[in-house]
């Protein structure tokens, strides 16, 4: 089964860029698959429903906290509300295979700006179930131009910033910048341009990561 997006723009303008949490979803590499346990149901006569998630923090449209790539970083419940909340720029990668200084030249990034990147991953890798080893992921050159801007949240469109193959630099990079880092996003039913954003992680005490629903909303 593919992993079709949920996007549910609503009258209010708002479009849900996460991916479904279910069951055989892709999962990043290693990761371990999430599982649903359904402990109690009323279509087998109990007097509730009642539900338990095993599930990685790292699963689905999630945040990155520092910690999750340096010892000392802030943890996921240390991260201020303004980040996960606010304007946000949903710039479009036209490279294949990864983000690099050559096409961000073109842009200006301000100091603290929330950037999300959309690239042929959103059309592409949420198609399956099986996890795209071949994702457009962010170089370390770029991710050392975008640490210099000092931004404060940087989003893509799969599972992680960087691809299994070539797993060093850009984390560190980006995370010992304090960047908060936004994987997971499915982009497809968004363009270029200027969004409010919200993404709110769960308050997990001296964690790495944990999932969120992100969801974004044209400025016009």
């Amino acid at each position: 089964m593919s992993l079709k997006p949920n996007n549910n723009e609503t009258r209010s303008g708002w479009i849900d860029v996460s991916v479904p949490l279910r069951e055989d979803m892709a999962v990043f590499a290693n990761e371990q698959k999430l599982r649903i346990e359904h402990r109690a149901s009323m279509e087998r006569g109990d007097g509730s429903n009642n539900t338990t998630l095993h599930i990685g923090v790292h699963t689905g449209t999630h945040l990155d906290a520092p910690r999750h790539g340096i010892a000392n970083g802030k943890t996921i419940d240390q991260m201020p509300l303004d980040i996960a909340i606010g304007p946000a720029r949903v710039i479009e990668i036209k490279d294949t295979r990864t983000v690099r200084p050559e096409e961000l030249k073109q842009y200006t990034f301000k100091r603290g700006e929330r950037v999300l990147f959309k690239t042929t991953n959103s059309e592409r890798c949420w198609k399956t179930d099986n996890f795209v080893e071949d994702f457009v992921d962010i170089s370390p050159e770029a991710a050392q131009v975008l640490a210099d801007a000092g931004l404060s949240l940087i989003g893509l469109d799969y599972l992680s910033v960087r691809a299994p193959a070539s797993q060093t630099g850009t984390h560190k990079i980006l995370l010992g910048a304090g960047i908060w880092l936004l994987e997971g996003l499915n982009l497809s039913a968004v363009s270029a341009g200027n969004y409010d954003l919200i993404c709110l992680p769960l308050r997990i005490v001296n964690n790495d990561g944990s999932p969120v629903r992100a969801v974004l909303r044209p400025v016009i």
